[in-house]
């Protein structure tokens, strides 16, 4: 019986495809080159990283990317998860001086025929020089 090869996912990234991040880069140009080792310069290229890691199912940098006073042993990606788009609504602090700073965004995403969406202002930290992510903020009240 002959071996099927697997058919690759529609929303496969590869290095010249536009950077999920939705910003106007290729993947190799932007998330790409957080993946494969260059620090984020700001809080806000990070959180954009981690929702292309998300994208390309790169695990070990969403887990190499969070604060280890926080960061789970693991993810759990779900392959059967896409996600769709990502809009930041805003950001403070998180740039080259700063040691802390907040991101606002929302995460689209299709699961099992179902479309969702997270939505989270999340904090970011420097941590041994490097951004890292920290954790959702609570809700304001």
């Amino acid at each position: 019986m002959p071996r099927r090869t697997p058919r690759p996912r529609p929303d496969a990234v590869t290095a010249a495809s536009p950077c999920p991040c939705g910003l106007s880069a290729t993947y190799r140009e932007c998330c790409g080159a957080r993946h494969a080792g260059s620090p984020a310069p700001t809080a806000e290229s990070l959180m954009r990283s981690r929702y292309s890691a998300f994208v390309v199912g790169d695990e070990p940098y969403l887990l190499r990317t969070w604060h280890p006073d926080t960061r789970p042993d693991r993810v759990g990606l779900d392959d059967r998860t896409r996600w769709l788009g990502l809009e930041v609504h805003g950001s403070t602090d998180g740039g080259s001086f700063h040691q802390e700073g907040t991101v606002e965004f929302t995460a689209t995403y299709l699961e099992r025929g179902n479309r969702g969406a997270v939505r989270e202002h999340s904090r970011f930290v420097r941590h041994e020089g490097a951004w890292v992510y920290v954790g959702p903020l609570p809700p304001s009240v």
